[in-house]
């Protein structure tokens, strides 16, 4: 009865059935647009003919039926241009339609992860790897820690001990004997015998280093 009533509910059609069906109409115009130019080259073909036949009343019918045509050719491009105007309409509407429908899509999926994660529990779990991150650090500290006799080495004394040791060896540098650089070569001239350098006397500092050495050796 509310179909008698109110008439059969239309399906509504979907973008793609819409675009394809523009795309025939446009198939359809573009014939039609063909057939006419061929009708109007063709009054233009019967005008000069009539012409020639000096029958300028016949030219002049097959010039107005052309121009007719011409009028019909530009309504049919003005509908071209309307048609492609709405199928690029609707392919931006159809893209803008995918990209909603993407971002709804994301959204839910989004909702329904964060549905099965608690801000408690997220807490709670964030206590515990701090608590076992502690927990290991001390583990770590107690096996690095010296046990059996190393353990009751003093830390202090092993730095005294070994701040002596540097010192003698510091110590033991300063009484090496200084080394003399090797003497330069004097060139001496033909037929003449070089001179025995004199014999330098020692100065206050050797006499002293060595009274130095002869200490340590006794």
């Amino acid at each position: 009865m509310f179909t008698r009533i109110f008439g059969k509910h239309k399906k509504q059609p979907t973008t793609v059935t819409t675009v394809n069906k523009l795309n025939q109409t446009l198939d359809m115009l573009e014939k039609k647009e063909n057939v006419l130019v061929k009708k109007a080259a063709a009054e233009v073909e019967k005008a000069k003919e009539f012409t020639t036949a000096k029958n300028k009343r016949a030219a002049i019918q097959c010039l107005k039926r052309k121009r007719l045509y011409e009028q019909q050719i530009e309504q049919l491009g003005n509908f071209q241009l309307r048609i492609h105007d709405q199928m690029i309409m609707l392919e931006g509407a159809k893209a803008t339609t995918e990209t909603i429908d993407a971002l709804r899509t994301g959204a839910s999926a989004m909702k329904a992860v964060q549905k099965g994660i608690n801000i408690n529990d997220v807490d709670k779990t964030m206590d515990e790897i701090n608590e076992q991150t502690e927990n290991m650090k001390q583990i770590q500290e107690i096996l690095s820690a010296p046990i059996g006799a190393a353990a009751d080495f003093d830390e202090d004394e092993l730095e005294a001990e070994l701040e002596e040791l540097e010192g003698a060896e510091l110590e033991e540098q300063l009484l090496q004997p200084a080394t003399t650089a090797p003497a330069a070569h004097v060139h001496v001239p033909a037929g003449r015998q070089p001179t025995q350098p004199a014999h330098a006397k020692p100065t206050p500092e050797e006499d002293e280093l060595a009274a130095l050495q002869a200490e340590m050796t006794l």
